[in-house]
């Protein structure tokens, strides 16, 4: 069995990817929702909740954790691996190797919470694979609240995104890389804005295959799905139809 966490409904997307490429396996998805989003958080606070919820799906014989959001990633994947030294953990990472490689204009934008702009690991990352490009962060405050409260379609959103996004397209950038697992679910939006002029780079086919390599020691399942959270359960699976991730909810045990 996997289990898969993040702070809410973002990493739902990184599921849908993983049950795609391990249709057999059993998974628990663990939403921190008593605590989302983590985006604004201290990495002290992130990494607390990271080790407790890591802790709770390890108790419950998960065999690997994925870590389904980037700014848990940027901020605890490390300190889970040493609790957890017998437990594959996989975490999340904006994709800006693949973004600095594509690039035909040199330039690339990074789309992320207050957290991961801010957070070292960020850094590290553009040091090591895009050092070579012109990278512009863009923090993007409140986006991952607006997926949880499931206001995809609110007028003042897709405003939002166009007034963020315009800006880095009129200055040549041809990639835009989701560092957040909740800007998934904003893809319909941001592409009414890129058209033509950029493309969007996830992760979370990368993620699945990572941990579809991984997985020689998981138990193959029966393709069931167990969902947990921290705060309002219900809500969790009410929101599959929402973000087209019915075909989830089939698998609910």
């Amino acid at each position: 069995m996997i289990g898969v966490f993040d702070s809410g409904l973002g990493g739902l997307s990184v599921l849908a990817a993983l049950v795609e490429a391990l249709p057999q396996t059993d998974f628990r998805y663990y939403a921190d929702t008593a605590h989302v989003p983590y985006g604004n958080k201290s990495e002290a606070e992130i990494e607390g909740r990271v080790l407790a919820v890591g802790g709770e799906l390890a108790a419950l014989g998960c065999g690997m954790l994925v870590v389904a959001c980037n700014t848990a990633t940027a901020a605890a994947v490390q300190s889970l691996r040493a609790a957890h030294p017998g437990i594959p953990v996989v975490g999340v990472e904006p994709g800006i190797k693949p973004a600095a490689q594509s690039t035909r204009s040199g330039r690339i934008a990074v789309l992320a919470t207050e957290s991961t702009a801010r957070s070292a690991r960020l850094q590290k990352l553009i040091r090591e694979h895009a050092a070579h490009v012109d990278v512009h962060v863009e923090p993007c405050p409140g986006w991952a609240t607006r997926v949880e409260m499931l206001q995809l379609d609110d007028p003042s959103l897709a405003a939002e995104v166009r007034a963020r996004i315009e800006p880095l397209l009129a200055r040549g950038v041809d990639r835009i890389v989701l560092g957040c697992t909740h800007y998934s679910f904003l893809a319909p939006l941001l592409h009414r804005t890129t058209e033509g002029r950029a493309e969007l780079v996830d992760v979370a086919d990368a993620v699945a295959r990572q941990a579809r390599r991984l997985a020689g020691g998981v138990p193959a399942g029966q393709g069931r799905l167990h969902l947990h959270a921290s705060a309002h359960p219900e809500r969790l699976r009410a929101a599959l139809p929402r973000l087209q991730l019915g075909r989830l909810a089939q698998r609910i045990a």
